[in-house]
C-alpha cells in the first residue's frame, strides 16, 4: 500500500503531460517597407513580429505591437550567396567584430524593446562560424535571443549560439513561400503535424495581405488539434526550464 501514492503521482504526471497542449510560435518577419504591413496588427497578440531595421514603417509597427504586449524581434539582414542587396542594418562578410556590434547596436537603439534577432536572408553569412560568433557575442552581452531562419542547411548560427551561451531556436516551416491560400493551408498543416509530433513548432511568414487573410482563418483551428499559439519567447523559456530539469536529473 505504501507504493500507491508514488504510483498515483507518476500516473498523474504522465496524464498531465499527455494532455498538455503542444505549442506553436508564428513569426511574421520582413516587416517595415510597405504601408500594408500594418495589417499584421489584425493577427492575435501571440503572433510575434520581426521588424527590418531602419525602414519606413518598421519602428511604428513594432511600437504598436509592443504596446499590445507582443514579442518583437529584429529581422537583421545578412549577406546572401546570391549577392542580393541587403538594405540598411545589414551584416556582411567584410565586417569585423566591431562593425557587426556597431550595426546591431544601431538597430537596437531604434527598437530597444526587441527581445532578439532572426536573420533576413543570410545564406552566405550564417555558413561562416566567425561572424556568427561575433553576432552571438553581442546578443550574449545584451541578454538577447536568436532565431535561425534556416535559409540554408549549412548554417553555423546554432553552434555559435550554443558555444557563446545565447538561447537559440530554429525555424521549422515557412508558411507563405507561395502566395496561394491552398499552399499556405498546406504549410500550416505541416506546422501542426510537426508540433503534434515534437510538442513545439516555429513557423515564419511574411506581412502579405494574402498571408494575413489566410492566418486569420487558420489560427482558430489550432485548438481542434490541442495546439496553443504562443509568443516566440515562451519557447525559449520552455527550453530553459527543460534544460534545468535535465541538469537536476543528472
Amino acid at each position: 500500500m505504501r507504493n500507491f501514492p508514488s504510483l498515483f503521482f507518476v500516473f498523474s504526471v504522465l496524464f498531465l503531460s499527455e494532455a498538455q497542449a503542444a505549442k506553436v510560435a508564428i513569426v511574421i518577419d520582413d516587416i517595415g517597407y510597405r504601408y500594408t504591413d500594418h495589417r499584421v496588427l489584425e493577427l492575435p497578440n501571440q503572433v510575434t513580429f520581426s521588424v527590418l531595421p531602419h525602414t519606413p514603417y518598421g519602428k511604428k509597427i513594432a511600437l504598436q505591437g509592443y504596446e499590445k504586449s507582443r514579442d518583437i524581434f529584429l529581422h537583421i539582414p545578412m549577406e546572401a550567396e546570391n549577392g542580393k542587396k541587403l538594405g540598411p542594418g545589414g551584416l556582411t562578410t567584410s565586417m569585423n567584430e566591431q562593425d557587426i556590434h556597431q550595426s546591431l547596436n544601431k538597430a537596437f537603439t531604434e527598437i530597444p524593446f526587441a527581445l532578439g534577432i532572426n536573420n533576413h536572408m543570410g545564406s552566405k553569412l550564417t555558413k561562416l562560424y566567425q561572424p556568427m560568433a561575433w553576432t552571438m557575442s553581442y546578443l550574449k552581452q545584451n541578454q538577447l535571443l536568436f532565431l535561425d531562419s534556416k535559409t540554408i542547411s549549412g548554417s553555423q548560427a546554432e553552434q555559435a549560439a550554443l558555444d557563446v551561451g545565447v538561447p537559440v531556436r530554429n525555424r521549422h516551416v515557412f508558411l507563405d513561400n507561395q502566395l496561394d491560400e491552398g499552399y499556405i493551408r498546406q504549410q500550416f498543416s505541416e506546422m501542426v503535424a510537426k508540433a503534434s509530433k515534437n510538442d513545439i513548432a516555429i513557423a515564419i511568414a511574411h506581412p502579405h495581405p494574402e498571408t494575413v487573410d489566410a492566418l486569420k482563418k487558420l489560427i482558430p483551428l489550432l485548438a481542434e488539434h490541442n495546439i496553443e499559439l504562443v509568443p516566440l519567447s515562451q519557447l525559449y523559456q520552455q527550453q530553459s526550464h527543460q534544460s534545468s530539469i535535465a541538469s537536476t536529473a543528472e
